[in-house]
Protein backbone atom coordinates (compact mmCIF):
# COMPACT_ATOMS: atom_id res chain seq x y z
CA UNK A 1 0.00 0.00 0.00
CA UNK A 2 2.92 2.37 0.14
CA UNK A 3 3.43 2.35 -3.89
CA UNK A 4 2.70 5.66 -5.43
CA UNK A 5 0.66 6.47 -7.64
CA UNK A 6 1.55 8.34 -11.93
CA UNK A 7 1.60 11.43 -10.21
CA UNK A 8 3.89 10.67 -7.00
CA UNK A 9 0.86 10.71 -4.30
CA UNK A 10 0.79 7.91 -1.59
CA UNK A 11 -2.28 5.24 -2.73
CA UNK A 12 -2.91 4.98 1.18
CA UNK A 13 -3.84 8.77 0.67
CA UNK A 14 -7.38 7.69 -1.45
CA UNK A 15 -8.44 5.13 0.28
CA UNK A 16 -10.53 5.31 3.76
CA UNK A 17 -8.70 3.76 6.72
CA UNK A 18 -11.69 1.33 7.54
CA UNK A 19 -14.07 0.05 4.36
CA UNK A 20 -17.36 -2.10 5.78
CA UNK A 21 -18.72 -3.36 2.40
CA UNK A 22 -22.00 -5.07 2.84
CA UNK A 23 -20.58 -6.85 6.10
CA UNK A 24 -23.16 -9.66 7.60
CA UNK A 25 -22.67 -11.57 10.51
CA UNK A 26 -23.95 -15.01 11.59
CA UNK A 27 -24.21 -17.33 14.45
CA UNK A 28 -24.91 -20.54 14.66
CA UNK A 29 -27.59 -21.45 17.73
CA UNK A 30 -27.50 -25.60 17.51
CA UNK A 31 -29.62 -26.02 14.06
CA UNK A 32 -30.50 -22.49 13.62
CA UNK A 33 -28.24 -20.02 12.26
CA UNK A 34 -29.21 -16.04 13.52
CA UNK A 35 -27.75 -12.68 11.72
CA UNK A 36 -26.37 -11.01 14.26
CA UNK A 37 -25.56 -7.90 11.70
CA UNK A 38 -27.05 -7.43 8.25
CA UNK A 39 -25.66 -6.04 4.62
CA UNK A 40 -23.45 -3.59 6.71
CA UNK A 41 -21.56 -0.49 4.74
CA UNK A 42 -19.29 2.21 6.21
CA UNK A 43 -16.79 4.10 5.32
CA UNK A 44 -14.16 5.57 7.96
CA UNK A 45 -11.72 8.36 6.99
CA UNK A 46 -8.62 9.07 9.13
CA UNK A 47 -8.69 11.20 11.87
CA UNK A 48 -12.72 10.59 11.65
CA UNK A 49 -14.72 10.41 15.71
CA UNK A 50 -17.37 8.14 14.54
CA UNK A 51 -20.16 6.53 16.87
CA UNK A 52 -22.08 3.98 16.61
CA UNK A 53 -25.47 4.10 18.34
CA UNK A 54 -28.66 1.58 19.19
CA UNK A 55 -30.05 -0.58 21.12
CA UNK A 56 -29.62 -3.64 23.02
CA UNK A 57 -28.67 -6.91 20.37
CA UNK A 58 -28.26 -4.27 16.81
CA UNK A 59 -25.09 -5.68 16.38
CA UNK A 60 -22.97 -2.64 17.68
CA UNK A 61 -20.20 -4.52 19.38
CA UNK A 62 -20.30 -7.16 16.97
CA UNK A 63 -18.80 -5.16 14.16
CA UNK A 64 -16.44 -3.44 16.63
CA UNK A 65 -14.98 -6.69 17.06
CA UNK A 66 -14.73 -7.52 13.45
CA UNK A 67 -13.25 -4.71 12.63
CA UNK A 68 -10.90 -5.50 15.80
CA UNK A 69 -10.52 -8.65 14.00
CA UNK A 70 -11.42 -10.76 17.02
CA UNK A 71 -14.58 -12.08 14.64
CA UNK A 72 -15.25 -12.97 10.72
CA UNK A 73 -17.39 -11.69 8.57
CA UNK A 74 -19.89 -14.59 7.21
CA UNK A 75 -20.92 -12.55 4.24
CA UNK A 76 -18.98 -8.83 2.84
CA UNK A 77 -15.59 -7.48 3.07
CA UNK A 78 -13.95 -5.76 5.89
CA UNK A 79 -10.62 -3.52 4.70
CA UNK A 80 -8.27 -1.59 6.84
CA UNK A 81 -6.13 0.56 4.01
CA UNK A 82 -7.45 -1.49 1.66
CA UNK A 83 -6.33 -4.87 3.14
CA UNK A 84 -8.19 -7.33 4.14
CA UNK A 85 -8.46 -7.50 8.25
CA UNK A 86 -7.30 -10.53 9.04
CA UNK A 87 -7.12 -10.49 12.75
CA UNK A 88 -6.17 -8.62 15.63
CA UNK A 89 -3.17 -6.22 15.05
CA UNK A 90 -1.49 -3.49 16.87
CA UNK A 91 -3.18 -1.17 14.54
CA UNK A 92 -6.23 -0.93 16.11
CA UNK A 93 -6.70 -0.90 19.75
CA UNK A 94 -9.70 -2.06 22.00
CA UNK A 95 -10.78 -0.60 24.82
CA UNK A 96 -13.62 -2.23 26.95
CA UNK A 97 -15.76 -1.18 29.94
CA UNK A 98 -14.19 -3.32 32.23
CA UNK A 99 -10.65 -2.16 31.70
CA UNK A 100 -8.82 -5.68 30.74
CA UNK A 101 -5.89 -4.37 32.93
CA UNK A 102 -3.11 -6.38 34.40
CA UNK A 103 -3.36 -6.41 38.06
CA UNK A 104 0.03 -7.64 38.78
CA UNK A 105 1.21 -4.37 36.84
CA UNK A 106 2.21 -1.09 37.66
CA UNK A 107 0.28 1.45 35.81
CA UNK A 108 3.51 2.39 33.55
CA UNK A 109 4.32 -1.37 33.05
CA UNK A 110 0.43 -1.91 31.89
CA UNK A 111 0.80 0.97 29.57
CA UNK A 112 4.51 -0.81 28.41
CA UNK A 113 3.12 -4.11 27.84
CA UNK A 114 2.92 -3.74 23.99
CA UNK A 115 5.65 -2.67 23.07
CA UNK A 116 7.89 -4.74 25.43
CA UNK A 117 5.72 -7.80 23.93
CA UNK A 118 7.40 -6.79 20.81
CA UNK A 119 10.55 -7.13 21.79
CA UNK A 120 11.35 -3.03 21.87
CA UNK A 121 14.92 -2.10 24.32
CA UNK A 122 13.54 -1.63 27.62
CA UNK A 123 14.57 2.19 27.63
CA UNK A 124 12.48 2.47 24.24
CA UNK A 125 9.56 0.54 26.73
CA UNK A 126 10.43 2.53 29.34
CA UNK A 127 10.20 5.86 27.64
CA UNK A 128 7.00 4.94 25.27
CA UNK A 129 5.11 4.46 29.15
CA UNK A 130 6.37 7.56 30.32
CA UNK A 131 4.97 9.54 27.25
CA UNK A 132 1.98 7.82 27.38
CA UNK A 133 1.57 7.87 30.99
CA UNK A 134 1.96 11.57 30.98
CA UNK A 135 -0.16 11.98 27.78
CA UNK A 136 -3.51 10.78 30.17
CA UNK A 137 -2.45 12.65 33.30
CA UNK A 138 -1.25 9.62 35.38
CA UNK A 139 2.20 10.80 36.08
CA UNK A 140 1.53 10.31 39.74
CA UNK A 141 0.40 7.03 39.11
CA UNK A 142 3.10 5.47 37.12
CA UNK A 143 4.08 3.31 39.82
CA UNK A 144 0.08 2.26 41.02
CA UNK A 145 -1.20 -0.44 40.59
CA UNK A 146 -4.67 -1.28 38.96
CA UNK A 147 -6.32 -1.95 42.21
CA UNK A 148 -5.29 1.49 43.89
CA UNK A 149 -6.66 3.53 41.45
CA UNK A 150 -10.31 4.42 40.61
CA UNK A 151 -12.69 3.69 37.70
CA UNK A 152 -11.79 6.53 35.75
CA UNK A 153 -8.17 6.23 35.93
CA UNK A 154 -8.26 2.82 35.29
CA UNK A 155 -9.91 3.74 32.02
CA UNK A 156 -7.54 6.06 31.14
CA UNK A 157 -4.44 3.58 31.48
CA UNK A 158 -6.32 1.58 29.09
CA UNK A 159 -6.48 4.25 26.71
CA UNK A 160 -2.78 4.93 27.20
CA UNK A 161 -2.21 1.34 26.68
CA UNK A 162 -3.89 1.28 23.35
CA UNK A 163 -1.83 4.74 22.18
CA UNK A 164 1.07 3.18 23.21
CA UNK A 165 1.05 0.42 20.77
CA UNK A 166 1.10 2.25 17.72
CA UNK A 167 -2.72 2.05 17.22
CA UNK A 168 -4.19 3.57 14.37
CA UNK A 169 -7.66 2.76 15.13
CA UNK A 170 -8.99 2.89 18.36
CA UNK A 171 -11.63 0.60 19.38
CA UNK A 172 -14.36 1.31 21.96
CA UNK A 173 -17.07 -0.49 23.60
CA UNK A 174 -19.30 1.47 25.96
CA UNK A 175 -16.12 2.75 27.54
CA UNK A 176 -17.62 5.21 29.86
CA UNK A 177 -20.62 2.63 30.78
CA UNK A 178 -19.79 2.17 33.66
CA UNK A 179 -18.48 5.12 35.46
CA UNK A 180 -20.84 8.04 37.12
CA UNK A 181 -21.58 11.14 35.50
CA UNK A 182 -19.44 13.36 36.83
CA UNK A 183 -16.12 10.88 35.93
CA UNK A 184 -17.83 10.03 32.79
CA UNK A 185 -17.75 13.89 31.32
CA UNK A 186 -14.02 14.32 32.24
CA UNK A 187 -12.90 11.42 30.46
CA UNK A 188 -15.14 12.49 27.58
CA UNK A 189 -13.58 15.91 27.71
CA UNK A 190 -10.26 14.28 28.07
CA UNK A 191 -10.79 11.50 25.51
CA UNK A 192 -11.69 14.85 22.91
CA UNK A 193 -8.64 16.46 23.57
CA UNK A 194 -6.06 13.35 23.59
CA UNK A 195 -7.82 12.43 19.89
CA UNK A 196 -7.54 16.58 18.57
CA UNK A 197 -3.37 16.19 19.62
CA UNK A 198 -2.87 12.66 18.04
CA UNK A 199 -5.08 12.68 15.26
CA UNK A 200 -6.40 8.68 15.58
CA UNK A 201 -9.31 7.27 14.16
CA UNK A 202 -11.80 6.61 17.17
CA UNK A 203 -15.14 3.86 16.50
CA UNK A 204 -16.76 4.37 19.58
CA UNK A 205 -19.94 2.28 20.67
CA UNK A 206 -22.59 3.93 22.96
CA UNK A 207 -26.38 3.58 23.99
CA UNK A 208 -26.47 7.46 24.76
CA UNK A 209 -27.38 9.71 22.56
CA UNK A 210 -26.33 12.77 24.09
CA UNK A 211 -22.55 11.30 24.64
CA UNK A 212 -22.90 10.26 20.77
CA UNK A 213 -23.31 13.97 19.78
CA UNK A 214 -20.63 15.50 22.56
CA UNK A 215 -18.43 13.28 20.95
CA UNK A 216 -18.47 12.60 17.69
CA UNK A 217 -17.76 14.02 13.73
CA UNK A 218 -20.40 11.53 12.73
CA UNK A 219 -23.26 8.82 14.24
CA UNK A 220 -23.90 5.74 12.75
CA UNK A 221 -26.96 4.59 13.87
CA UNK A 222 -28.33 1.40 14.22
CA UNK A 223 -31.52 -0.64 14.39
CA UNK A 224 -31.91 -4.56 15.84
CA UNK A 225 -33.70 -7.95 14.80
CA UNK A 226 -31.36 -8.07 12.30
CA UNK A 227 -28.64 -5.30 12.86
CA UNK A 228 -28.57 -2.47 10.10
CA UNK A 229 -27.29 0.83 9.64
CA UNK A 230 -30.23 3.53 9.27
CA UNK A 231 -28.50 6.53 8.92
CA UNK A 232 -25.28 8.62 9.26
CA UNK A 233 -25.84 12.02 10.28
CA UNK A 234 -22.63 14.26 10.19
CA UNK A 235 -22.15 16.70 13.06
CA UNK A 236 -21.04 20.11 12.43
CA UNK A 237 -21.38 21.22 15.91
CA UNK A 238 -18.73 23.70 17.06
CA UNK A 239 -16.73 21.82 20.31
CA UNK A 240 -16.72 22.03 22.95
CA UNK A 241 -20.33 21.19 22.67
CA UNK A 242 -23.32 22.42 24.92
CA UNK A 243 -25.94 19.69 26.11
CA UNK A 244 -28.18 22.66 26.40
CA UNK A 245 -27.87 24.54 23.35
CA UNK A 246 -31.62 24.23 21.04
CA UNK A 247 -29.06 23.12 18.21
CA UNK A 248 -28.06 19.91 20.60
CA UNK A 249 -31.37 19.53 21.27
CA UNK A 250 -32.68 19.55 17.74
CA UNK A 251 -30.12 16.51 17.00
CA UNK A 252 -30.74 14.90 19.86
CA UNK A 253 -34.94 14.51 19.33
CA UNK A 254 -33.93 13.62 15.67
CA UNK A 255 -31.64 10.67 16.49
CA UNK A 256 -33.91 9.55 19.06
CA UNK A 257 -36.63 9.64 16.46
CA UNK A 258 -34.32 7.50 14.05
CA UNK A 259 -34.10 4.81 17.18
CA UNK A 260 -37.50 4.30 17.85
CA UNK A 261 -38.43 4.25 14.72
CA UNK A 262 -38.30 1.85 11.56
CA UNK A 263 -36.28 3.69 8.93
CA UNK A 264 -35.01 2.66 5.46
CA UNK A 265 -31.61 3.44 4.88
CA UNK A 266 -30.73 7.65 5.13
CA UNK A 267 -27.76 9.65 3.04
CA UNK A 268 -25.74 11.06 5.83
CA UNK A 269 -27.07 14.55 6.75
CA UNK A 270 -24.61 17.56 8.21
CA UNK A 271 -25.63 19.32 11.34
Amino acid sequence: MDDLSAVGTPVRTMLPILDVRNVTKRFAFGNESIAALSDATLRIEKGEFACLIGPSGCGKSTLLRMVGGFETPSEGALLMWGKPVAGPGPDRGMVFQDYGLFPWLTVAQNVGFGPAARGRPKAEVAATAKRFVDTVGLTRFADAYPHQLSGGMKQRVAIARVLANDAEVVLMDEPFGALDAFTRERLQAELLEIWARTKLTVIFVTHAIEEAIILADRVVVMSPGPGRIVADERIALARPRDPTSPEFNALRRHLSALLGGHHQWRQPRRW
